[in-house]
């Protein structure tokens, strides 16, 4: 059986060709583009994203590609967002004062973290649920790797008190709580790198395109 195509989105954002390697070690066929039928078309895609949440939103609609993630999930056709590339799924950002809209796959805003040492830089746990795909096989204590100031770190509810939506949500703390993965149906994001997280980031992306294959 051949391997998953990986369309990985270039939208002037993201260390792409770490992210490449990662991918095609974990078992894919990568394919670094901004081609809006090559994205769409792929088994799989990776929405890659460093820096403010703003810039990177302006990346994305020059390649069109947050109507390239709604075409996607409105397929059921899998999409991994990384870091940033996992702010910009939600409703709005909030950076320096200025508010920001997201995709708004998922309600809800990005802000900063209520930490004395920003940025989060370095090596942290997760707390993943039970029934999560994207952590199977992964020990508890796992780290993984994360560069961000900012993160969603609620999970809205809709005007009854119900979710939304009802995601695998996995968490981790850097002076409060924040949303460090999401796992909705098709729609899957990490705000670490698992491409910069070694072995068990090498697992996790194994998973995801486990999934996908």
């Amino acid at each position: 059986m051949s391997s998953p195509r990986v369309a990985l989105l270039d939208y002037g954002s993201g260390n792409l060709r770490s992210a490449q390697r990662a991918l095609e070690r974990a078992g894919a066929q990568v394919e670094i583009t901004s081609d809006f039928e090559t994205a769409i078309g792929a088994d799989g895609l990776v929405v890659p994203g460093v820096g403010a949440f703003a810039a990177c939103m302006a990346g994305l609609k020059a390649v069109r590609g947050d109507r390239i993630i709604g075409r996607r999930l409105a397929g059921g056709r899998p999409v991994l967002g990384i870091c940033v590339g996992m702010q910009i799924l939600f409703s709005h950002g909030v950076e320096f004062g200025v508010d920001t809209q997201g995709c708004g796959e998922w309600p809800g805003s990005v802000t900063r973290l209520p930490a004395e040492v920003l940025p989060h830089m370095g090596w942290n746990t997760v707390d993943a649920p039970d029934d999560s795909v994207l952590f199977d096989g992964i020990d508890d204590d796992a780290r993984f790797y994360f560069v961000h100031s900012y993160a969603a770190q609620t999970w809205e509810m809709d005007s009854a008190g119900s979710p939304i939506q009802t995601p695998k949500l996995t968490w981790s703390e850097h002076g409060g709580r924040f949303l460090s993965a999401v796992e909705n149906g098709p729609l899957s994001a990490t705000q670490f790198h698992p491409e910069k997280s070694g072995d068990v980031g090498a697992e996790l992306l194994r998973n995801w395109i486990g999934g996908i294959a």
